[in-house]
């Protein structure tokens, strides 16, 4: 009894810790597609039943698929700001037709990764990420003032809201040790929720609504449809995603003293693959391995899937009930804002921290990240510098993400890879003379 008390609790923990960042990315992409109360739970339901899925087949290892360690699997942020920019300009449907073909990718080209892996270095995927990181910033501050058209943008109330979340976080970043620490955003959430809900800012209305039970439906927004660029979009999210997941293989296998083969690799990209692909047609969101679980098991010293395994059926379980899922949709915009400050900044942060492994010494590198991290805020800025161009142009050129990360792989491939090579070359050849 007191074993399966403690296994209960292990992974009741594991959803905690990753319970905010699951909640999170289906409030802010739908909130900014204008979707309505019943499309919003909908999503926060499908995403949270989707995350027990999509970790289940990356725990289960068998012949085609799984790493077959404790990995927990949530949407990555990363994906946030570019769902949100094809919804805006393509539609809802192309969204899932680009996660869609990304997720094939992904299994397709898992056997070959560790062969591409010379195009997409830290210098390419550092810049991609500080891009992703950076763009997000805005939507957090218009978040934080009440949300971008809110009668009460700006208003006393919601920045007291915003700021009072962002400063909990912080200080329970500062002193807070081990568990509570990891899950100072859902803290923080839950604290500004309740003061939001005395100041009267709280309508539980979607609660009452929601059904008790609800099962995922197969292409609930629409039949994808497919276009280039959120396409090219999502296939570099995808990639990006692929390089970070492999850091994260290799810190767990170190932590389970369990050595990785390039046949559990395989296995481990084309479980990413399956998840961007079962995202897709319940319209759910792209999946790949939440950090701060592998985290949590470092800090526990459990190392066994049947933590996990637990902590799948409990957000299978929570995903089948709508009401659960239409609390998270009451959550005020201000007091979201506050946590996406601090969660946003992370993933900037993180680009950063991705960015620190180049060598800088070479001006090449430096010229990469200068141009490809310019371009894409430049255009995200400026987005109406290129509306003379052509149709057949501006799918290029529409989006920051899509223009800064292409200017990164290509002057990487020049100075690098091209560039590399020939440096080789004249090297051997001085050597020989």
């Amino acid at each position: 009894m007191n074993n399966t008390f403690k296994d209960l609790s292990l992974g009741f923990q594991h959803v905690l810790a990753m319970y905010a960042g699951a909640i999170l990315v289906p409030i802010i992409v739908g909130g900014a597609l204008g979707f309505n109360s019943a499309q919003l739970t909908y999503l926060v339901a499908i995403d949270i039943f989707m995350c027990g899925v999509a970790t289940f087949f990356q725990v289960w290892k068998n012949r085609y698929f799984g790493l077959g360690l404790p990995v927990v699997l949530g949407c990555t942020f990363t994906a946030v700001l570019p769902m949100i920019d094809i919804g805006t300009h393509y539609g809802v449907s192309a969204i899932y037709g680009a996660v869609l073909v990304s997720g094939i990718f992904v299994m397709i080209i898992a056997p070959f990764f560790s062969h591409l892996v010379k195009f997409f270095p830290p210098v390419v995927t550092g810049s991609v990420v500080t891009i992703i990181g950076v763009t997000l910033i805005p939507v957090a501050m218009n978040n934080m003032a009440g949300g971008q058209g809110a009668p009460d943008f700006g208003s006393t109330e919601n920045l007291i809201l915003s700021f009072t979340v962002l400063v909990l976080i912080i200080i329970l970043n500062r002193f807070a040790k081990g568990f509570i620490r990891s899950i100072s955003i859902l803290i923080g959430i839950l604290t500004g929720t309740v003061i939001a809900a005395f100041m009267g800012k709280v309508n539980f209305q979607a609660v009452h609504d929601a059904s008790w039970l609800a099962i995922g439906k197969p292409f609930y927004f629409g039949t994808p449809t497919f276009e280039i660029a959120p396409i090219i979009t999502m296939i570099i999210v995808a990639v990006v995603s692929m390089v970070e997941s492999t850091g994260v293989f290799f810190a767990l296998s170190d932590i389970c003293g369990k050595k990785l083969t390039r046949e559990d690799l395989v296995r481990g990209y084309r479980s990413e693959g399956l998840a961007y692909t079962l995202g897709a047609i319940f319209n759910a969101f792209p999946y790949t391995t939440f950090s701060q679980n592998v985290g949590l098991v470092q800090m526990s010293g459990v190392r066994k899937n049947k933590i996990i395994y637990i902590m799948v059926a409990m957000l299978i379980c929570l995903g089948l009930i709508p009401k659960i899922a239409a609390a998270a949709t009451v959550i005020p915009t201000a007091v979201l804002g506050g946590a996406m400050l601090a969660m946003f900044g992370t993933v900037m942060a993180y680009g950063i921290k991705m960015l620190a492994k180049v060598d800088f010494s070479s001006e090449q590198n430096l010229f990469i990240v200068a141009c490809s991290v310019g371009l894409g805020l430049g255009v995200t800025v400026v987005p109406d510098m290129f509306k003379v161009l052509p149709a057949e142009l501006k799918i290029l050129t529409n989006s920051g993400i899509v223009a800064g990360s292409l200017a990164a792989i290509a002057l990487n491939v020049l100075f690098n890879v091209i560039g590399g090579k020939k440096k080789q070359a004249e090297v051997a050849v001085e050597k020989a003379s």
